[in-house]
């Protein structure tokens, strides 16, 4: 089907679905005979997560994109886990269904600016976070996600010298659990950045049972309070298996639905950021994926995501260290 030049200028088919009362069954139909599969980050609305066949983190939607063996793979994510998917299933249609679904913490790395930056440290090993562009990934020597990050970090010789590259307080809570000193890229993801501390300490003296439970791309002070510190997955996983009752939730608040749906009986409250007017704390680029660009994306099968052959064959190999290295600790 023929793409329109204005959808090419949004990014997105723009075009309203009308006639057809159960747009996810409808989703659903066209997804099994197209052989597609949807794969959802936990920052994505409850309608979508609800639908996908796979949910998860950054980690396991890498490890899933590089197992499936559908001829499409729909990512409700942001551009850069498209770009994850394609380096790792290169023979496979890859669709983003808004390409403006972008990552304040990637395009805070920008890939020239970023290649003088190593260029200034020729000794050291680069380590970048999987929240980075296709171009910084090739410059890498080995991509980590919050999950595995400290275990990647301790793989490597206690003298050898690292760059981590782009968060700045994911690389300092991992130099401060590691004992390392490496040096870091001034990155940062702009949902975790605008948490409220005082805020937050407000509703702690309101719910004083409740735990802090906070995502590593806080600010120090924020992760100095916790009650726990992990990645999205590790945080649902602790509030699932732990024996308290009430939460507040330091990370984009749609990990709460999982965290709902696996612990019906609990409270999870998500923790406020500065804007007064706001109570929770959502990505605006994770948002912009909808029921209805979905459907539209998978029914034109567009828009794809695509990777130059020269930068995915020097992206696949730090993702794929990663990946083993993963897999051979079970992470």
């Amino acid at each position: 089907m023929e793409v329109k030049e204005s959808w090419l200028k949004k990014g997105f088919v723009d075009e309203p679905v009308e006639g057809i009362e159960n747009i996810q069954n409808e989703f659903l139909k066209l997804k099994k005979e197209k052989n597609a599969v949807l794969m959802a980050h936990y920052y994505q609305e409850d309608e979508i997560q609800d639908i996908a066949d796979f949910v998860g983190d950054s980690l396991a939607l890498a490890q899933f994109a590089s197992k499936t063996e559908a001829d499409i793979i729909i990512v409700a994510g942001v551009h850069f886990m498209g770009e994850t998917a394609k380096i790792l299933s290169p023979d496979k249609t890859v669709l983003v269904p808004d390409l403006n679904a972008g990552c304040s913490l990637a395009d805070s790395c920008p890939p020239d600016q970023f290649s003088e930056f190593i260029k200034q440290y020729p000794d050291h090993k680069v380590i970048t976070y999987v929240n980075t562009s296709a171009d910084i990934k090739a410059l890498s020597d080995i991509v980590v996600t919050s999950t595995n990050a400290k275990a990647i970090v301790d793989s490597f010789d206690k003298d050898e010298k690292l760059i981590f590259g782009p968060d700045r307080n994911l690389g300092n809570y991992i130099n401060g659990i590691t004992g390392r000193n490496m040096i870091l890229w001034d990155g940062a993801c702009h949902v975790h950045e605008k948490f409220s501390l005082e805020k937050i300490l407000d509703l702690k003296k309101e719910n004083p049972d409740a735990k802090l439970l906070a995502h590593p791309e806080c600010k120090k002070p924020l992760l100095m309070v916790a009650d726990h510190v992990g990645s999205t997955a590790a945080l649902l996983n602790f509030s699932s298996k732990d024996d308290g009752n009430k939460y507040i939730v330091a990370t984009e608040s749609g990990i709460l639905h999982q965290m709902k749906l696996k612990s019906p009986e609990k409270t999870f409250i998500p923790a406020p950021p500065n804007d007064s007017t706001c109570a929770c704390n959502d990505c605006n680029f994770m948002r912009l994926n909808t029921m209805t660009k979905l459907y539209n994306a998978l029914k034109y099968t567009w828009p794809t995501i695509e990777v130059e052959e020269s930068i995915r064959l020097k992206a696949v190999q730090p993702i794929e260290k990663m990946l083993d290295i993963s897999n051979k600790l079970g992470l």
